[in-house]
């Protein structure tokens, strides 16, 4: 089983930056695809970002793109989200995911709120 814990919410102001981490523990992270997903007011959970384990592969939703940064280190197993040039319609919970094979786990999420 894996746990993940994520941290760093919080309030900012529009054009303001948060960092996200989450930190997984249980097994080792190495093996599983890890990304960050959000749920905004009123919609469904949707993809933020995500870095693949073998390859290293990054891939960006594109309303984020250019704005957030996804990183990982297997060694300290965690995963962070660097957010810059915030807006209010980034307000969401934030949630940390990993999947390998037909196993997936996620955090309980953090709040960001981006006051106008």
């Amino acid at each position: 089983q894996l746990r993940l814990v994520e941290s760093g919410g919080g309030l900012v102001e529009s054009g303001g930056s948060l960092k996200l981490s989450c930190v997984a523990s249980g097994r080792g992270l190495s093996p599983y695809d890890v990304s960050w997903y959000r749920q905004r007011p009123g919609t469904e959970r949707e993809f933020v970002a995500s870095v693949w384990s073998v390859t290293g592969y990054i891939r960006y939703a594109e309303s984020v793109k250019g704005r957030f940064t996804i990183s990982r280190s297997n060694l300290k197993a965690t995963i962070d989200l660097q957010m810059n040039d915030l807006r209010p319609n980034d307000t969401a919970v934030y949630y940390c995911y990993a999947r390998r094979d037909t196993s997936e786990y996620w955090g309980r999420g953090t709040q960001v709120t981006v006051s106008s």
